[in-house]
């Protein structure tokens, strides 16, 4: 009977919280006095964040991702050498994809938003 009264108090808890919680989002009204009008509440939401969104992917995202394609390419042309080195024969293959997805990266910002629509 205890585990089942703690286990009753840990569910009345929780939903008291996220009832707390929760917060009720509401469309504009129409002036015709109908109901709300979802679609322009998105796209208002929209408009006044693709600029942010825009700046936050070419300023944080698309930098992240050249540091880590530029670190993975030298990683694999110093280990595609030292196979060099033991084997006598370099493999072009994994560099030259890492190479192409890093100029692609870099390159990006200037393409991608007119792709997008933005």
């Amino acid at each position: 009977m205890k585990k089942f009264i703690k286990i009753l108090t840990a569910f009345t808890i929780a939903a008291v919280i996220v009832s707390a919680m929760s917060v009720t989002a509401f469309a504009a009204t129409t002036s015709a006095g109908g109901g709300g009008d979802v679609a322009s509440a998105i796209e208002d939401t929209w408009d006044a964040a693709k600029g942010q969104i825009k700046q936050v992917v070419n300023n944080v995202v698309f930098p992240v991702i050249d540091v880590v394609l530029a670190v993975l390419f030298f990683a694999k042309v110093a280990t595609a050498y030292m196979d060099y080195r033991k084997h006598g024969q370099f493999e072009f293959t994994a560099p030259a994809i890492l190479f192409a997805c890093l100029v692609f990266s870099m390159t990006a910002p200037l393409y991608i938003w007119s792709i997008v629509g933005i």
